[in-house]
This record gives structure tokens, C-alpha cells and sequence, in this order.
């Protein structure tokens, strides 16, 4: 007999393992609590509310994890998948890296045949010393026209904005989301 709507994996035949991995995956994330909506900051609004690009919470996720996956992974992905990872909470705890890590590695298992993402360890990123602004950063405010943060106000803006900035200003050119970031975070 196949399987009805609300029928439960155990009703499935051994047929099915992939959707036997994919409903093990989701019971899993149904104890894990998820944002209500993906995590976009505000300048990001009109380039990743579709999802066709990776937000900035989900680089930091990716990155603070020390994954990475291409844009090309990215957009392959289900736009749910997509959400779904936008959703996850940034707070420092092992269970959200475990989990979405697990929820990573099921969604290109089942999606990219397999395609693992990549690893990329940064052992000491800029972002996380609070003792010193990162020249990059510097070299932002001085291209976008606004005072430097100060080593006392860099120390204490939380992770993520601190992340968001030094990814902003990774590249040595004026980066048009740096001044709406500023702003965000209240820094100008």
C-alpha cells in the first residue's frame, strides 16, 4: 500500500532512504529553535530577500563553523533549504554549530549529490580580537569618510556586527553596505 499523507517514516518502504534521512534530519531540527524568519540585516533587504545570495548570518554561521560552500552550492540549494539555514540562531552555543552542520551536510546529500562543503579554518579571525579594530576596517572608514571605531567601542559590539563589519571591509575599495552597516549597528 504507498504511503499516505500523514503516514510516518516507519510506515515507508525500505525503498525510500533518502526521505528516511531527510525526515530523520527535519525531526532532528524540530528541537532546535529557529529564528521565525531568515536573519537579514536591513541593507540587505533588496540583494538577499530572495535568497539568490548568502546573507550575512549565514557567512558568519558558515564561517565562525569553519565551512564554507560556493555561491553556486548556495543557489542549487531549495529556496526552503535556504531559509531554513538563514534561520538558525547566531548565538555562541556547540548545539546550533552541530546542528547546522548536520542540516548543511543533509541539504547538499540530498540536493548536490553528495557535495560536502569545504573547509575553512581561519584560526584567528579579525573579527573575534577585541583588543585591536582591524586595519581593513580602518581603511573602510577612512574610504567611506567617517571617523575610525575606536578599540573601546570595536570591543563592545557583539560578534556578529563586529564579523559583519571586517567582512565588509575585506576588500581595499569603498564597499556601498559599509556606511548603512555603521549605521545599523549605531557606530555613525
Amino acid at each position: 500500500m504507498p504511503a499516505a499523507c500523514g503516514a510516518s517514516a516507519g510506515d515507508l518502504p525500505m525503498s525510500l532512504p533518502i526521505f528516511r534521512a531527510t525526515h530523520r534530519f527535519f525531526r532532528m531540527l524540530t528541537t532546535m529553535p529557529l529564528l521565525d524568519t531568515p536573519l537579514l540585516l536591513d541593507f540587505e533587504v533588496s540583494s538577499c530577500e530572495n535568497l539568490t545570495y548568502i546573507p550575512l548570518a549565514v557567512r558568519y554561521n558558515l564561517d565562525r563553523f569553519g565551512v564554507r560552500i560556493s555561491l553556486t552550492q548556495w543557489q542549487a540549494l531549495p529556496h526552503a533549504d535556504r531559509e531554513l539555514l538563514a534561520r538558525f540562531p547566531l548565538d555562541d552555543d556547540p548545539q546550533i554549530e552541530r546542528r547546522f552542520d548536520q542540516a548543511l551536510a543533509e541539504m547538499l546529500r540530498t540536493h548536490l549529490s553528495g557535495e560536502s562543503p569545504m573547509p575553512a579554518p581561519d584560526m584567528s579571525p579579525a573579527w573575534q580580537r577585541t583588543d585591536a579594530v582591524p586595519d581593513a576596517l580602518l581603511k573602510q572608514c577612512s574610504l567611506a569618510g567617517v571617523a575610525p571605531v575606536s578599540v573601546a567601542r570595536w570591543a563592545t559590539l557583539p560578534p556578529f556586527h563586529r564579523y559583519v563589519l571586517a567582512k565588509l571591509s575585506r576588500k581595499p575599495v569603498a564597499n556601498h553596505d559599509f556606511i548603512p552597516a555603521m549605521k545599523s549597528f549605531g557606530l555613525i
